[in-house]
């Protein structure tokens, strides 16, 4: 078939893709274990079912504005002021269906063909498609001592005439990895020095561990909203436990917002009306969920370091916030595409191979399941890796003796 060029150069999300898989061999009865799912197991808070099915149950489910009801961008605002320090205006302010879209719809504001944007290894799986169908180029930025975060030397290194843009995202997908203040503030220093744009994908920033304290961008900036290429995006799919409802926004200046609010209108028109409603609900009632949902992310990540810790081989970071782990298998399979489908027909378990996030023999493990899944996940992982554990494996009524080794 005569496809386009985009066509036939944007890769299938490999996150989407494994939740599929896994949906059907769920289906045939298999006992799988997702440990590469990128959505908590806990429910959407009350108050965002009860505002989404008193729109739904009037039955006057209309169109509304393309950038959001006057409702969710006052619920926003507020969120912003609160959690940011930052007043901002409704002209300042786009909610789109999802944080994805808030993004590629900012990216289609700004980028011309062509131009670069710049961001750090291992990164969400989506940014170098999002960047290719804006018609721009992706650029990443590996750290050359091997960890998950480049200096600020060899970010800007990488950043030449033709940058448009930097996404940073912190925690980071997939390593649960922080930024620190200091390269935040430096980053912004240099996209305002080089008149670039800077893009704060905060999607996880109140799911932070140990006690730190979210990182705020806008305490390192000069320019007023108004002049700043900063645009942060945010969404209630992760904190409050709403993937299914598609709701994120993007916070920046009013020209771009206005821009990415006309390119949003002949997308998609507006967010989904209940949706918009449910986000309301989520932003303006009580709390409680994000810091109980915060705890038991904090728990599983404490029960995940403790198994990988008596796994002898494999290398791992301590995730600072976040859902998800970025360890090291490589001294076991290199080829992180062939251990994942390993993995998955061994042992049943669901993991994302780290080549989708840029970086070869790293496997993405998720830990928002249920405790008892990352501990059985992480032990079926390590009877098909380590010749020191017991021969014999149980999955469910199946006894699996390992031969392959």
């Amino acid at each position: 078939m005569n496809l386009s060029l985009i066509a036939r150069t944007i890769h299938e999300s490999a996150t989407l893709k494994l939740n599929q898989t896994a949906a059907q061999l769920r289906e045939r009865g298999e006992p799988v274990i997702h440990l590469g799912g990128g959505e908590p197991k806990s429910k959407a808070p009350i108050d965002a079912i009860v505002a989404c099915t008193g729109v739904l149950n009037t039955g006057d489910v209309k169109y509304t504005p393309s950038d959001g009801i006057p409702a969710l961008k006052k619920a926003i605002i507020r969120y912003t002021e609160e959690h940011y320090g930052r007043g901002v205006q409704p002209k300042n302010v786009i909610a789109s269906s999802g944080a994805k879209q808030a993004i590629m719809v900012l990216l289609h504001a700004i980028v011309d063909p062509k131009d670069e944007v710049v961001f750090p290894a291992p990164y969400w799986v989506s940014y170098p498609e999002m960047v290719k169908l804006a018609g721009g180029v992706p650029v990443a930025v590996k750290a050359e001592d091997g960890s998950f975060c480049p200096t600020l030397e060899e970010m800007e290194a990488a950043m030449g005439s033709g940058t448009r843009a930097v996404i940073l995202n912190s925690p980071n997908n997939p390593s649960g990895v922080m930024y620190t203040p200091e390269f935040i503030a430096g980053m912004v220093e240099m996209c305002e020095r080089r008149d670039v744009w800077l893009v704060m994908d905060d999607t996880y920033n109140r799911l932070v561990f140990d006690g730190r304290a979210p990182v705020n961008c806008y305490e390192f900036t000069r320019a007023d909203m108004e002049s700043s290429k900063l645009v942060v995006i945010n969404c209630v799919s992760k904190m409050y436990a709403m993937t299914g409802f598609r709701i994120g926004w993007a916070v920046g200046a009013a020209e771009v917002i206005q821009a990415m609010g006309v390119i949003q209108g002949q997308q998609t028109s507006s967010p989904a009306t209940p949706s918009q409603w449910a986000a309301v609900g989520a932003l303006n009632g009580v709390q409680t969920s994000i810091e109980a949902l915060r705890l038991t992310l904090e728990n599983n990540r404490n029960i995940l370091m403790d198994h990988f810790r008596a796994f002898p081989g494999v290398k791992v970071a301590r995730p600072e916030g976040a859902f998800y782990s970025f360890p090291d298998f490589g001294a076991y399979m290199k080829d992180s595409q062939k251990l994942s489908e390993f993995l998955l027909e061994k042992v049943r378990v669901v993991t994302v191979p780290g080549r989708e996030f840029g970086m070869e023999g790293h496997l993405r493990i998720s830990f928002c399941g249920a405790a008892k899944e990352v501990t059985e996940g992480i032990e079926r992982i390590r009877w098909a890796l380590d010749p020191s554990s017991p021969n014999e494996l149980y999955l469910g009524d199946r006894r699996l003796v390992r031969d392959w080794l």
